[in-house]
């Protein structure tokens, strides 16, 4: 089946129809992508990273879990497929999908489906709308006035929360114990609430951080380009995550203050290709980064009081709204974003 989920759009299987050797099952992948090419012409890509996802899907034995979800990023160049990260944006169209495929049974006008996220072993809870239709069974809306930056129109709200996500890849949230670490010259926090990050102000790299994709992705950006893959290269091994050049995290993010009435402005690599917006978790990770004391994003972030904190991470194509929710000791404990989906076709692929 092939989804949009949230602002991305990929793949859904579910593992039984999927070699289960892993260099078989990423040899097929590649074919079905159109992988390495950069019009990615031979398969179903999109010619960019945000449109080459896989979702792997398969019920769950786990208690207090009803489905398994493995993310796989197909480069669209390169001849990789990696499980090295989740993908929030996907992980919107998993409920979906796990009700459409009958791994889990509708329960009432909306059904929660709980899902372990095999990249990290961690878990979100995703709320399905399934209402009667006019036959009289349940099924998944996807009509709705939901709407999210990134994606034109309206459709059904998907509310997502994220549970014990802090370094879900690095181990620990702030896997060097600081809120920053200087990496070439350059004030970085190094963190992972979902999504292993480095979060820097844009201004330090010599960039306004209100660039559009096309301008970050031009020929004059090139030199801040080289900088932030230097940085990134760098703080791999200080993140826990070793060699990172072949790999697709850590992501790199430049925040500046909010121009639009959020929280912090983002600008953001994934690695190396400029995001057309943020990634879901990447947004949950950045905000989180807004919250640590001393770090380069706390300087330009506004931050709301209270326990339960509602920011606004502005991106390029509009804005992300994540709930943080905080414990005794200042630690933010979950986050909520809410995400939309929609099915796009099913059938038969081929590689």
């Amino acid at each position: 089946m092939w989804m949009r989920g949230g602002t991305s759009k990929g793949g859904y299987f579910l593992a039984s129809d999927l070699p289960a050797n892993e260099d078989e099952r990423g040899q097929f992948l590649l074919g079905v992508m159109g992988s390495p090419d950069p019009r990615q012409i031979d398969g179903m890509g999109g010619a960019d990273p945000l449109t080459s996802k896989v979702a792997v899907v398969k019920k769950s034995e786990r208690p207090g879990i009803d489905v398994d979800y493995l993310f796989l990023q197909v480069f669209v160049d390169e001849p990789i497929v990696t499980d090295a990260q989740n993908c929030g944006n996907i992980l919107a169209g998993v409920g979906p999908f796990a009700i459409e495929r009958g791994l889990v049974e509708p329960s009432g006008d909306e059904t929660r489906v709980a899902i372990y996220m095999e990249n990290t072993g961690q878990v979100a809870i995703a709320t399905v709308e399934t209402p009667v239709d006019e036959i009289g069974r349940r099924d998944v809306n996807y009509a709705g006035d939901a709407r999210i930056d990134g994606v034109p129109g309206t459709h059904s709200p998907i509310p997502v929360e994220f549970r014990d996500t802090a370094g879900s890849s690095c181990g620990s949230l702030l896997p060097t114990g600081n809120p920053f670490d200087e990496i070439e010259g350059v004030r970085c926090t190094l963190i992972d609430n979902g999504m292993p990050c480095i979060v820097m102000k844009a201004e330090d790299l010599g960039a306004s951080g209100y660039e559009t994709r096309e301008e970050m992705e031009a020929e004059g950006f090139a030199d801040v380009r080289a900088k932030i893959e230097a940085i990134r290269l760098a703080a791999g091994p200080l993140m826990n995550l070793g060699d990172v050049s072949e790999k697709s995290v850590p992501k790199m993010t430049l925040v500046s203050p909010p121009k639009d009435g959020g929280a912090v402005c983002t600008r953001s690599f994934i690695p190396k290709r400029a995001h057309a917006s943020i990634g879901v978790l990447a947004a949950v990770t950045v905000a989180t980064a807004c919250l640590v004391e001393g770090s380069p994003a706390s300087e330009v972030a506004n931050i709301p009081e209270g326990r339960k904190k509602t920011l606004s991470v502005e991106h390029p194509t509009g804005e992300m709204t994540c709930v943080l929710a905080m414990n005794d000791s200042g630690e933010v404990e979950s986050a909520a974003l809410l995400r939309t989906a929609r099915k796009l076709m099913e059938g038969i692929v081929f590689a």
